[in-house]
């Protein structure tokens, strides 16, 4: 079987995880967070922080993970290591059926929504729906055709989408020390919050939780990755470190261009636009757009190998036809062109169940943030068997670390559930509109990894039969 080649520096690593985390989130949770805090500053910067703390603290568990482990797609290679090739199997078949086209598709149609904005279209227009499709098949097209360009395309939006970020973190921080704006924005309390500080505390963090997803992508690209066992653990956890870096920065220069309740009114455009003028806020946009388009290639990526790294493993439907790989582009064909059918049948998912009236009656489900529920499970068995398994390790990366992500992967599972509702009526009751549950999205994930068990190679059912007869 052909083999990917090493060709990704430490550079493209550390975009990769910056650049799949910062998409567009970043510029309207602010605006969430104060919400949810009811403009109590430094609460909000603490729910940047606790949120950002877990992301680092998994990524100093995988880090640890990279150094050790290394074959063809990172996290599924960790499964692999600690609980065995048939649990690497099936959270392989969920991520590339259920985990990357979800959000890949997600963040098609959110560049497609932003780039409308600018020409005036409505976010729930055919317009925004058939140019969602075509920034996937572009994503697709450059990433199948020429990996070198869709690494160097990931560098380069990395950059251009921290250049806003980092203005405002600086620019923001100084005109609001200078007028005033800041510190009355740290003293100013726009409203009392149900339920006192720690309520608001955890619903500010519940609305950053999503804002930092989409690290463990990097991992994807580790058989392409120079040195990877060095330049993994170093782009986790340095990516990881710049995002929260970035955020909390960011959040504060925001509270520097506009008043609290003018935040939360009216949003992080506004205090581009007080600071930067008119100009700024139509540059915003465009630098949204690229910050997705950026976020959406990163997610492509390992959207298009998923199903390589199930063949490779001799596993799957077809092994022979997904595990080939092109010998003039070095890309596997066969599983990018699957990895894209999949997308758009998410993005056509993702349109009806949320952009309509809903297509799909009780089986309508946020696909942007519900995987979570399921991949932050598949984590926590991993870490409990490599405590079992590392046995030369010291205390620190043995135990504590491990711990310390499987309480974070807890926090994750349960945030997610508490935001959503794992029954119809819960919420339903309180407004009277109806709330996309987690309990029909996990209907929906155990449909899937059923057919997933029927398409399991049978030759590996039978090695593995004999292997446990011995």
């Amino acid at each position: 079987m052909e083999k990917l080649k090493r060709k990704y520096g430490l550079a493209t690593a550390i975009c990769m995880v910056v650049g799949t985390v910062i998409g567009s989130g970043v510029f309207f949770k602010a605006q969430n967070v104060l919400a949810a805090t009811g403009g109590n500053m430094p609460l909000g910067i603490a729910a940047w922080i606790i949120t950002g703390l877990i992301m680092i603290i998994c990524s100093l568990q995988f880090a640890t993970m990279a150094t050790k482990h290394e074959k063809v797609s990172g996290v599924v290679d960790y499964a692999e290591a600690t609980c065995g090739k048939s649990y690497a199997y099936y959270l392989a078949w969920f991520m590339v059926n259920i985990y990357y086209p979800c959000m890949t598709s997600v963040l098609a149609w959110v560049s497609a929504r932003y780039f409308g904005v600018l020409l005036g279209w409505d976010m729930t227009s055919a317009n925004v729906l058939t140019l969602a499709g075509f920034f996937l098949v572009l994503s697709y097209t450059v990433n199948a055709l020429s990996p070198k360009i869709a690494g160097k395309f990931q560098v380069s939006s990395t950059i251009i989408k921290m250049i806003p970020l980092f203005l405002m973190a600086i620019v923001g921080t100084i005109v609001g020390f200078v007028n005033g704006t800041l510190t009355n924005n740290f003293s100013t309390i726009v409203t009392e919050v149900v339920g006192g500080n720690s309520s608001g505390l955890f619903a500010a963090i519940i609305a950053t939780v999503f804002a930092y997803e989409g690290w463990i992508v990097a991992t994807s690209i580790n058989a392409e990755l120079k040195n990877p066992k060095r330049n993994l653990p170093l782009a986790l956890v340095i990516g990881a470190i710049i995002v929260v870096a970035t955020y909390v920065f960011y959040f504060v220069g925001v509270a520097g261009g506009a008043t609290n309740e003018v935040l939360i009114n009216e949003g992080a455009t506004t205090a581009f636009t007080n600071i930067f003028g008119a100009v700024g806020g139509g540059v915003l946009n465009v630098c949204i757009v690229i910050s997705c388009l950026g976020t959406l290639n990163g997610l492509m990526v390992g959207s298009t190998r998923g199903m390589y790294a199930i063949a490779a493993r001799g596993m799957g439907p077809k092994p022979e036809m997904f595990g080939q790989v092109d010998k003039t582009t070095n890309m596997t064909n066969n599983s990018a062109i699957w990895g894209l059918f999949v997308c758009a049948a998410w993005l056509l998912y993702f349109y009806g169940a949320n952009l309509t009236s809903g297509w799909f009656g009780l089986f309508n489900f946020d696909s942007s943030e519900l995987p979570i529920v399921t991949i932050y499970a598949f984590y926590i068995p991993m870490f409990i068997i490599w405590m079992k398994k590392e046995k030369e390790l010291g205390f620190v990366k043995r135990f504590l670390l491990p711990c310390a992500s499987i309480i974070a992967c807890g926090f994750m599972i349960f945030a997610a559930v508490y935001a959503h509702g794992i029954t119809p009526y819960l919420k339903a009751q309180a407004d009277g509109k109806f709330v996309f549950p987690v309990l029909f999205y996990l209907i929906v994930f155990a449909v899937i990894l059923v057919i997933g068990a029927f398409l399991k190679n049978p030759k590996v059912k039978k090695a593995e039969a004999e292997e446990t007869a011995d």
